[in-house]
């Protein structure tokens, strides 16, 4: 369903459809007046939690502005809140929705892959489409990646060449050893000097230790060298046994913990202002052999423990996790069928907790301090050119508050005007203006120029607010006498400083100076001032073009018969364009004015688009 009617009713219409909402979990999809998803959630209860968003006012403003922008929502029922979970993230990775926080999924990392042919090879790869390998990551840390294919290519003597090893290949001998076996880098399965079953004991072991399961592969060493011993297999046994001490050296420069505590995963998070802050650790036989962390933008209203589900459910899903216990520094009043979710209060998973909480707040003030330096940066570039602008234009302050003024018309129609604002060095686009031309007919820049500048001081003037620092009219000496009289008019010329920059040449003018400012073209300043002018010019034109456009509608709908204006205020009210009116459905607009005006409308469109 579609809300296309004036507000009063779609009001009443989601009402009424919150009201036949059932109590069951589900997915909702909030959509805006295109039609378009802008939110999409879960719920346990699909009537509460919907009617949660109209039944108060929202204290966080975004949120707020979510509602405001609702028109419609779309909801589906599923058994579990498990299967919500799993829909709601497909949906938001499918839509990607304006409002929802969007959590990177992985891909620019890289993996360590092991093929599935006959002979496997082991390497690292981004590349994870292909169904004839296998993958082991993603490795966000490059040290841990680097420090596994280090253990597996000195201890296990798996091939690096990319020869099809079919068993026919082997056969026929088609290939030829090379120095990697020589080396002893490769036991030379190419021409049958390793059997395939030996091979992949290795590859077995392989798998295991990839997978953070050192204990299976030290209990396979250890039994292979007690076997090679027993039958005086000496040099065999060695090398069973170098393969142990390098497990058990590894896994003692990664053990964090209880070598008993296997098979968790670690969530913690914490929120800043509109920033959350997350440490994920997964934790195989005391070792870490995963960890991430991540920041991210709230975009509305939600709690850490609203957040955490899909968190959890999009890491287990991006690092193949089977993991069967989870701990988090957060209460989730959520459960998922044979993981044990808790918060531990002591012993070692405390521990465990508190290691992860130490990684997050030391992330936390990386991330923090890194901002802020770029701020800084960012924030002294941008004095340096106020300093610059104050300097070239011999100004008693740094101009921290600069507006801009310019108009535009085509042939005498439509004419308006625009103003934008800049503070600090960066567009203020809050208090951009838009002005319509009342007082002046026809094409006269200079008049439209002395109405606009006059219109905005009178009004300061009047209200005692904050002047700008600086003032710039887009045009020549013409626009400039014109706002210097509406300046002087509103009584306030002389406490503002006023320039102009002339379009053809980009020459800066002062009031009653017959010759421009001396500025170098490529300095700072004047590259400064024509963003200001170039940014000014775009927001007018714009408005310009959007007024014509609705001049334009209104005059094509007034033609039509039968169409009054009660229905020409609801499509103007609803499609704001022709071209948005064009590409509506026949049923919305039937529903709006009715089959009969529907029909009329969409003969004149017709007859519009032929012509």
């Amino acid at each position: 369903m579609t809300t296309t009617s004036p507000a009063a009713d779609w009001q009443e219409l989601l009402k009424e459809k919150v009201r036949n909402l059932p109590e069951l979990p589900g997915i909702y999809k909030h959509k805006n007046k295109e039609n378009n998803i802008i939110y999409v959630g879960k719920a346990k209860n699909l009537r509460k939690r919907v009617a949660s968003y109209f039944a108060k006012r929202h204290e966080d403003p975004k949120t707020r502005q979510l509602v405001k922008e609702i028109r419609d929502f779309d909801f589906l029922v599923v058994n579990t809140e498990i299967d919500a979970l799993l829909l709601e993230n497909n949906l938001i990775k499918q839509h990607q929705p304006h409002y929802n926080i969007l959590l990177k999924d992985g891909k620019m990392y890289p993996y360590i892959c092991i093929t599935k042919e006959p002979f496997p090879r082991v390497f690292s790869t981004r590349e994870t489409r292909s169904k004839a390998a296998d993958y082991y990551g993603p490795y966000t840390n490059g040290r841990m990646q680097y420090a596994l294919l280090e253990l597996i290519q000195k201890h296990f003597q798996v091939r690096s060449c990319v020869f099809a090893l079919t068993p026919k290949n082997v056969q026929m001998k088609r290939y030829k050893l090379c120095l990697e076996y020589h080396i002893k880098n490769c036991k030379g399965p190419c021409e049958g000097l390793q059997t395939h079953e030996d091979y992949m004991l290795d590859i077995e072991q392989i798998r295991h230790i990839l997978k953070g399961k050192l204990t299976l592969a030290k209990q396979y060493f250890k039994e292979k060298m007690q076997q090679a011993a027993e039958v005086l297999a000496f040099e065999k046994a060695q090398g069973f046994k170098r393969r142990l001490e390098a497990l058990n050296d590894y896994q003692a420069k990664s053990l964090v913990t209880n070598a008993t505590i296997s098979d968790l995963e670690v969530y913690c998070i914490e929120t800043i202002d509109d920033t959350t802050y997350l440490n994920y650790l997964r934790i195989e036989d005391g070792c870490i052999i995963q960890a991430q962390n991540e920041a991210f933008k709230k975009k509305i209203e939600q709690d850490n423990a609203e957040i955490l589900p899909q968190i959890i459910f999009e890491y287990r899903n991006r690092f193949n996790s089977e993991a069967k216990r989870i701990i988090t520094n957060v209460e989730l009043d959520f459960k998922l069928q044979g993981i044990e979710i808790s918060t531990p209060k002591i012993g070692d998973l405390r521990g465990l907790l508190e290691l992860s909480i130490k990684n997050l707040d030391y992330f936390r003030r990386e991330e923090q301090r890194r901002k802020s330096e770029q701020k800084g940066e960012k924030q002294s570039a941008q004095n340096k050119v106020l300093e610059s602008l104050q300097k070239e234009l011999q100004l008693s302050e740094l101009p921290t508050h600069i507006e801009c003024f310019d108009n535009s018309n085509l042939q005498g129609t439509n004419a308006v005007a625009a103003m934008v604002c800049f503070k600090n060095g960066l567009p203020s686009k809050k208090d951009y203006r838009r002005f319509n031309i009342k007082t002046v007919e026809g094409i006269d820049d200079f008049a439209s120029m002395y109405e606009i500048v006059s219109r905005r001081y009178k009004r300061l003037h009047d209200e005692g607010a904050e002047l700008p620092k600086l003032i710039i009219i887009d045009g020549g000496k013409g626009q400039l006498s014109a706002a210097v009289d509406a300046l002087k008019d509103a009584g306030v010329y002389g406490k503002v400083p006023i320039v102009s920059i002339a379009k053809r040449l980009e020459e800066i003018y002062y009031p009653d100076d017959t010759l421009p400012l001396a500025i170098a073209k490529k300095s700072a300043a004047l590259l400064f001032i024509q963003r200001i002018r170039d940014e000014t010019h775009r927001f007018a034109i714009t408005f310009h073009r959007e007024k014509r456009s609705k001049n334009s509608f209104s005059s094509i709908l007034e033609d039509i018969p039968g169409l009054g204006k009660q229905s020409r205020d609801k499509l103007m009210a609803e499609y704001k364009s022709i071209k948005k009116m064009k590409n509506a459905p026949e049923a919305d607009l039937h529903a709006l004015i009715g089959k009969q005006r529907t029909e009329a409308l969409l003969l004149a469109l017709k007859s519009e688009l032929d012509g």
